[in-house]
């Protein structure tokens, strides 16, 4: 079959990857005009990613990343308890791109920004925003928060949920974290809360999958609450004015906004937090919002990974949700006709995508 997948991030390339190997035709639409490098740092090994990297034969990705033994929990006089941990690795997610990315470079058209999916009879229509037109036997919307697919599976009804605050993100060489605070943050999972709002840190490899001492990377998060529209938009506000719906990427945030979150973190963070995140030359944003599909499927058309359902990162599931999806879809496909084989993926994957989107709720309740 001629299948179309819109969105070229993990879900798109998961999906891709498994599909081209059991003979179908595949074509990934992808909006950026340079690729999606360097959008994520780090995640943990789960069981459906570790089973799709097998599943696609690159079980070497598994063996790429920085391990955690020890956590480290700061309290608000900066005293400290360090404790063992089971043994936590990160996974560098522009590695894990990279690899799946290159088994279907063929495919990967970037640059084409899809307007809209529809169903004509036993065939979909892609609909690009220069007007031009392709085919396919089935399509597949893997393309995230901002997804245009849903409107053909779930209509008017397919819109996000601001959830009350926004994840400030740091990725930072190892290198560049002070002494003091590298002695504090390296090798370990940090973390330290407060009312409404906690910090986490750790290390992931660096940009080409390196593991060596000095050459990883500090990876933080800084969830802050921003009620309301004003206080999200504000966030979200770029160095040109601009309001960017979703996420401020690196280099986007305006000076002024970075300023003020070196000032806060100087009077609200532990030390080495502070530090950290002073030394971090291009954070970037972004907003958490809640999405759960209500049919997930319609006809030959199919949400995967985000589109279907957003999770909150605090779940740390998004990328193993869209390996089990991608390898749901296979699995129906290799076995029953198009339509059928679409039902038959939404039965199993739909009360599986609302468990973890309801844990990823259930462990941000005390952000919103």
């Amino acid at each position: 079959m001629q299948i179309a997948i819109v969105g070229g991030s993990l879900a798109g390339l998961f999906a891709a990857t498994l599909l081209a190997g059991d003979g179908h035709k595949i074509a990934i639409y992808e909006r950026s005009l340079h690729g999606l490098e360097g959008r994520g740092a780090g995640l943990l090994g789960k069981r459906d990613t570790f089973a799709v990297l097998r599943a696609a034969g690159c079980e070497h990705v598994a063996r790429v990343g920085v391990v955690a033994r020890e956590r480290i929990v700061f309290d608000r006089v900066e005293s400290t308890v360090v404790s063992e941990m089971p043994p936590q690795m990160q996974i560098p997610w522009d590695y894990l791109y990279r690899t799946f990315r290159n088994r279907v470079s063929k495919s990967y058209v970037l640059g084409r920004r899809v307007d809209s999916v529809r169903q004509d009879g036993d065939q979909v229509v892609v609909v690009f925003d220069d007007g031009g037109v392709e085919m396919a036997d089935l399509a597949i919307g893997a393309d995230g928060i901002a997804s245009v697919v849903r409107a053909s599976v779930d209509g008017s009804r397919g819109t996000n949920t601001y959830a009350g605050y926004v994840g400030w993100r740091g990725l930072l060489p190892e290198r560049s974290l002070p002494a003091a605070a590298a002695a504090k943050l390296l090798e370990r999972f940090a973390y330290f809360r407060m009312p409404r709002s906690h910090v986490i840190g750790f290390l992931v490899p660096g940009p080409r999958g390196e593991t060596e001492v000095g050459a990883r990377r500090y990876n933080w998060v800084w969830y802050r609450p921003a009620p309301g529209p004003v206080e999200r938009d504000t966030a979200l506000t770029d160095s040109d004015g601009h309001v960017h719906p979703y996420s401020l990427p690196p280099g986007a945030v305006s000076d002024r906004s970075r300023a003020a979150l070196t000032e806060d973190a100087e009077r609200l963070l532990p030390r080495p937090f502070a530090d950290a995140i002073k030394a971090t030359d291009r954070p970037l944003v972004q907003g958490i919002f809640d999405y759960e599909t209500e049919n997930m499927v319609s006809g030959r058309i199919a949400l995967a990974g985000d589109a279907a359902f957003v999770v909150r990162p605090h779940a740390g599931m998004g990328i193993a949700k869209a390996a089990g999806d991608a390898m749901s879809l296979r699995k129906h496909l290799l076995s029953k006709p198009a339509v059928e084989a679409l039902q038959s993926y939404r039965n199993e994957r739909a009360p599986l995508g609302a468990a973890i989107a309801a844990s990823g709720r259930e462990l941000g309740a005390q952000l919103s």
